[in-house]
């Protein structure tokens, strides 16, 4: 077959399929995580396979922006996925919708050039880690927030925070199972703030480490309630070790709220979640 033919073909096979992005938010709590498991095993993943499958009549396969763990939410979870089927943005928004669980939605559907991919295309990720801090634990919310009874001083965990801002080796900060190939991150903010009797811990990096988020809020806990001295968060930085570190923060209070990708694919934009703190949207 000459060459002429096989770029022919290409561009035939090409041309019989386009590339969907879309925006999931979801409660973490009923599923093992964003990954599809083995049978039997509930995931985020399967569940909006089954509903864009249904939509486009054919079996869907999606690349997200990040693999959450089991018990982690998202308010902005980035996806995109290769289709046969000919659907307007409103179809696959409302058709995904109408055939996902309560604790799914699909937020909006865009169709993207070939040239975007959820995870590599991504230029930064943001998280929000909340804790409700009250004595009393709330019968509302349990497994969206993390409780902490002592009282926690926020000014305390914003001065420990300001060494992990910009880039460093974040060995300590990681799991010990964490694969990723460097343990170097570049934090581009990390803020707390208290709201009412939420503290929400707001960070953006270009990229984070497995179970990252969750020292890092293990970390702060202990220092804003007096437990460990402000500098220790820059100890565990420096050694380099995960087993210098703290407590890992359960996976309740984490959210994915926002990813970050070059202008030229025009995203739809909305405010950063989740929905219960969306007044907290002055941190942007």
């Amino acid at each position: 077959m000459s060459s002429t033919t096989d770029e022919a073909a290409a561009q035939g096979a090409a041309a019989a399929f386009s590339r969907v992005a879309a925006c999931v938010e979801y409660s973490g709590t009923a599923y093992r995580g964003w990954q599809r498991q083995q049978p039997g095993v509930k995931s985020v993943q399967e569940e909006v396979e089954k509903a864009l499958s249904r939509v486009a009549n054919h079996p869907v396969q999606l690349f997200c922006a990040g693999r959450t763990d089991a018990g982690v939410h998202a308010a902005c979870q980035i996806i995109h996925f290769d289709t046969s089927a000919r659907r307007t943005p409103e179809n696959w928004f409302h058709g995904a919708n109408a055939n996902l669980p309560h604790d799914i939605s699909l937020v909006w559907a865009k169709p993207v050039g070939l040239d975007f991919h959820a995870r590599f295309s991504a230029m930064a990720r943001r998280y929000r880690y909340v804790i409700y801090n009250d004595p009393v634990r709330p019968a509302h919310l349990g497994r969206e927030v993390t409780w902490n009874y002592r009282p926690l001083d926020v000014e305390r965990m914003q001065e420990a925070a300001q060494v992990l801002i910009g880039e460093h080796d974040f060995t300590s900060y990681r799991a010990t199972a964490c694969q990723a190939k460097s343990p170097v991150k570049t934090v581009h903010h990390l803020k707390l703030i208290r709201f009412g009797r939420f503290i929400v811990l707001d960070i953006r990096a270009n990229a984070f480490l497995h179970h990252m988020v969750r020292n890092i809020a293990g970390v702060l806990m202990q220092i804003g309630c007096g437990e460990r001295p402000v500098e220790w968060a820059a100890e565990i930085l420096a050694a380099r070790n995960r087993h210098t570190g703290g407590l890992t923060a359960p996976a309740y209070g984490l959210y994915l709220v926002d990813v970050t990708y070059p202008e030229h694919f025009e995203l739809p934009s909305r405010y950063i979640g989740p929905h219960f703190l969306s007044a907290l949207n002055e941190l942007d």
